[in-house]
């Protein structure tokens, strides 16, 4: 399947991916949650419960259990379990990956993957998903991104370094045990302020993963575009456009 979003070789996915380990409290504080839109549309009739893959501190296991099912998350960073288990009580939460989740075969009627399957080796992740899935069962992958067809988003992203922008048209790469992908696209909007935005920039990779020096001019030219270019106040709030992209497979 043709890919259209960011190219990582494995190391540098790691790399990045190990940035997350810490800083669970911020992550829970600036980053967006997801449309009940997007969970409603994945999660198919009938399902009873569900695994969370990457669930970080929980923003979207919050949804699957707004929806009734039993949910276990799991996620490779204590420090982001700790999170969830506060804000999200109900769920079950394991430490583990998408390639090596630790729990039983055919426990599980849907998987979820929000926000972490570019962090994730793809093929062997499905392997591994497929395993836990009951015959039939549906994996589902989403992305919230920032929606650049807006031209002031368009440049915030670059300043941002947001690096999770995709492609129209761009399916994301799972292996063969599973079939039928397809995509769902929600539109909406986030209330923040230029504080907002500061602290979701200090959120991402690019940003953890940089030096002082970067880290500096990074946040110095998203002031001045913020402020002198754009002309918004410390205290305004903005309405900030987000896509959710969603897709969904069966377990062939």
């Amino acid at each position: 399947m043709a890919r259209g979003g960011p190219r990582l070789d494995h190391g540098r996915r790691r790399e990045l991916g190990q940035s997350f380990q810490d800083g669970g409290r911020h992550y829970q504080q600036v980053r967006p949650g997801y449309p009940a839109e997007s969970a409603r549309w994945l999660v198919p009739q009938g399902a009873r419960n569900a695994l969370d893959v990457g669930a970080g501190t929980g923003k979207f296991t919050e949804l699957l259990l707004d929806l009734g099912l039993s949910v276990t998350a799991v996620d490779p960073s204590a420090d982001m379990l700790g999170q969830l288990a506060e804000h999200c009580p109900a769920a079950t939460a394991v430490l583990g990956t998408a390639e090596a989740t630790g729990l039983p075969d055919a426990a599980f009627d849907v998987v979820t993957v929000a926000q972490a399957w570019h962090w994730c080796d793809a093929l062997r992740a499905s392997t591994e998903l497929a395993r836990v899935l009951r015959p039939h069962g549906t994996l589902g992958l989403v992305w919230n991104q920032l929606d650049t067809s807006v031209p002031w988003v368009h440049r915030l992203s670059r300043i941002m370094h947001a690096g999770d922008v995709y492609k129209p048209g761009h399916r994301p790469l799972i292996g063969p045990e599973f079939e039928a992908l397809e995509d769902h696209l929600t539109r909406w909007q986030d209330s923040v302020t230029t504080a907002d935005l500061m602290e979701l920039t200090k959120s991402r990779s690019y940003y953890l993963r940089a030096g002082e020096a970067t880290r500096a001019k990074v946040l110095a030219n998203l002031d001045w575009y913020l402020h002198d270019h754009l002309g918004h106040g410390p205290d305004e709030e903005l309405k900030l456009p987000y896509l959710t992209l969603a897709w969904r497979a069966v377990r062939a």
